[in-house]
This record gives C-alpha cells, sequence and structure tokens, in this order.
C-alpha cells in the first residue's frame, strides 16, 4: 500500500511491513485517467526487485479534483479510503459553502462517505458561533454528520477519535484549518508542523507538502481484535474543482436537489429555468438552500466553460 507521495518519490508498505522507496516510470497510466499523479496515497500497487511499481489493484474508491494548472487533467487526493473528514471554520480563515459543496458533490460521486467538522470554535464570536449553528443545521438536515471542535483546546474531540476507530480517513480542507493541529491531537507524537494564520489575509499557510498515510494508536474493534486505523493527511486545498462530470449528472450528487427533482417535469431538467421544475419550487419554497443551489449552478457553469473556477 502507497503510504507516501512526495511527487516524485513513493513509500510503499509491503506486505511484511516493510517500507520500500519506489518510483513510477514517466509513462505510467491508469487505464485512460490523465492525472498529474498516476499513483496515489492508499493505492494498492505491484513492485518489481528494482524499485519500480509496475501495477495498480482496482481502487474501490477515491477523491479527485481538477488539476490547479492543467485544466484537462487531474489531481487524485486519495485512494480506496473509508469516509473523508472535511476540516472546515466559519473563521480563521473563513471556509466557503461552494468549496464545501464541491467536495461533498465530488466524494458523493466517488462513494467516500464525508464527515463535516467544524474547528477552531473556541475563536468565535457570538456572531460566528451562531452562523456555525445555521451551517451544522443545514449539513446535518441535509444528511450529513456534522461535529463542532476545538483541535487547540481538545474540545469535543472524543467522538472524532470514535470515527476512526478501524477505518482508512481521508482529512482534507482549505489551507489553514487545523488539520496538523488535529492530527497533533489524535496521533501523540506527530509533531506535525504548524503554522499561524495570515493576519493580513486571515488565510492559511502551506505546513504539509505532500499527502502520506498516518497509523493510528490501536483500538480494539467489536470482535475483539485489533483493526488498524489510519489517517491520511493532505495539503491544504484552496479550490476544488469538478472534473470528469456530466451536466446532467451533478444535481444527483446534491443529496436534496435529487430527491426534488423526481417529481421535475421534465426528465432532462437542468433545474434552472424549466416551467414544472419541481427543483425551483423547492427552493422558492426554502426546502433548498440558496448557497446549496448557487453551489450546484456554479458548478454547472464549470462545465458550460470547461475550465477551473480558481476563485474557490
Amino acid at each position: 500500500m502507497v503510504v507516501k507521495n512526495t511527487g516524485s518519490w513513493y513509500t510503499v508498505r509491503a506486505d511484511d511491513g516493510q517500507m520500500l522507496d519506489c518510483k513510477v516510470k514517466g509513462n505510467f497510466r491508469i487505464k485512460g485517467i490523465r492525472s498529474t499523479n498516476p499513483v496515489a496515497v492508499g493505492d494498492v500497487v505491484t513492485v518489481n526487485d528494482e524499485g519500480w511499481i509496475i501495477d495498480i489493484d482496482d481502487r474501490r474508491n477515491y477523491i479527485i479534483r481538477k488539476s490547479i494548472n492543467l485544466s484537462k487533467q487531474s489531481h487524485i487526493i486519495a485512494a480506496n479510503v473509508d469516509q473523508a473528514l472535511l476540516i472546515v471554520t466559519v473563521a480563521h480563515p473563513e471556509t466557503s459553502t461552494t468549496f464545501i459543496d464541491r467536495f461533498l458533490a465530488s466524494a458523493e460521486a466517488y462513494r467516500v462517505p464525508v464527515i463535516l467538522v467544524f474547528n477552531k470554535t473556541d475563536l468565535l464570536t457570538d456572531d460566528e458561533r451562531h452562523y456555525q449553528q445555521m451551517m451544522v443545521q443545514l449539513y446535518e438536515t441535509i444528511g450529513y454528520q456534522c461535529l463542532q471542535v476545538s483541535a487547540q483546546t481538545g474540545e469535543g474531540l472524543e467522538p472524532v477519535g470514535q470515527l476512526l476507530s478501524g477505518k482508512i480517513t481521508l482529512l482534507s480542507g482549505n489551507s489553514g484549518v487545523g488539520k496538523s493541529t488535529l492530527i497533533n491531537r489524535l496521533v501523540p507524537g506527530a509533531n506535525l508542523r504548524t503554522a499561524e494564520i495570515s493576519d493580513a489575509h486571515d488565510s492559511g499557510q502551506h505546513t504539509t507538502t505532500f499527502s502520506e498515510m498516518i497509523s493510528l494508536p490501536p483500538s480494539p474493534s467489536q470482535g475483539g481484535g485489533n483493526v488498524p486505523s489510519y489517517l491520511i493527511d493532505t495539503p491544504g486545498i484552496k479550490g476544488f474543482g469538478t472534473f470528469d462530470m456530466e451536466p446532467e449528472e451533478i444535481s444527483s450528487y446534491f443529496r436534496e436537489i435529487f430527491r426534488f427533482s423526481k417529481d421535475c417535469r421534465f426528465s432532462n431538467c437542468t433545474h434552472t429555468h424549466e416551467p414544472g421544475c419541481a427543483v425551483l419550487k423547492a427552493l422558492d419554497d426554502h426546502y433548498i438552500a440558496q448557497s446549496r443551489y448557487q453551489s450546484y449552478l456554479s458548478m454547472m457553469e464549470d462545465k458550460e466553460e470547461g475550465k477551473y473556477r480558481k476563485a474557490y
């Protein structure tokens, strides 16, 4: 299993537990996926005696986004994960709802369950705390589990530890939301580097520069054995460009839009202007949040423009 990717080298944990430093040949490609990183953390691979990765097992899922610099290529964030924790902050820095919704939609597309973790609750003003409660209520109503924590103080972290037990969990989010601080709390001795938030822009700085799978302290499973638990730490991402989605598919990755879309008059309804659109009626009746609908439209625009919208 690939446990670390530095961009040029891959660290692979062999079946006997030995760690191997491996590379991939420049022409290595997987079944037509045009990716900046053909091999990702979480991949199960075959390595030859010379340390070259020569084959990859079929993935059961992955999280993918459009490459920032190469609009026709993708970047695979991680593969073969049981769940993703999306770390978000309503302030210091603020995570946009568009970013959250794009991540959730992409995870839906590739069958990755997501839990939203609202971090830095200790820094919130009363108004910010109220806004966070509204966000939590919105996403819980849609069907996403939400946790409110402070990685700095340890508040609310016990349920997080329980969720990670016996699973491979991807940890993702914007730069500066506290992923490294959270891992340092959850994994004694991890000692990941953290950085102060830039005062000038209240924005995060990159402290993690490559993806790495971190082993968590063992936790007894219900069956009595020790089931390994892993966290995949990833560099903070500023944007989440959608990749390889057809416009007519996008609505099915927004759970509440998909529910209402079944009642639309036309089966090919885009939910933008058509008569008899049940989604637009639900939006008017406040059963669908305006922020979610705007995120849906932004992803539809991605497809129309055929480019990555950097603003997210």
